[in-house]
């Protein structure tokens, strides 16, 4: 199971740069903490985080929009992959059975791997916006091994460090 950003992808600095035009442009303040606060975080925390914590005047919804919208954009002019990124997983695919396990949301994993050329790669994908809770609990990673067919002990993970 891979993790996607901070694994495959260099893109926190790109998350950030998103989050913050939209939290900027749409009259809220940023803190010097957010960046750190929203890691890890899927999409209905860290909207909902950007409403409530730093006063951005959208809906959770509209604010998920904008942001995926200017990340995505910002990918498909160029893919910030980690170097090695798409020969390890094809490499690794060849022997084991592959998952990627996520905080980031359908549209954004299910871009990055069309323009990687991936997307045949994983045998299973999941975002923890389909899961009860976000990372760092494990909710993500238990049902990508459930996705795979394969009991979690049996199952290896690639998770990014912060």
């Amino acid at each position: 199971m891979f993790d996607l950003d901070g694994v495959l992808l260099d893109s926190e600095r790109l998350w950030d740069q998103a989050r913050r035009e939209v939290a900027i442009s749409h009259g809220g303040h940023w803190r010097p903490d957010a960046t750190a606060a929203m890691l890890g975080m899927s999409s209905v925390e860290w909207s909902g985080y950007m409403r409530d914590t730093l006063a951005v005047d959208l809906a959770p919804d509209q604010i998920v929009d904008l942001v995926v919208a200017n990340l995505l954009e910002q990918y498909r002019r160029r893919l910030p992959l980690i170097p090695g990124a798409v020969e390890a997983v094809q490499r690794i695919g060849r022997r084991w059975p592959l998952a990627l396990a996520s905080s980031a949301g359908r549209p954004v994993i299910d871009t990055v791997l069309a323009v990687a050329g991936l997307q045949h790669e994983f045998q299973a994908t999941v975002s923890s916006e389909e899961v009860p809770r976000g990372k760092p609990a494990p909710d993500v990673y238990l049902e990508a091994a459930l996705r795979l067919g394969q009991p979690p002990l049996a199952c290896a993970a690639v998770e990014g460090l912060r």
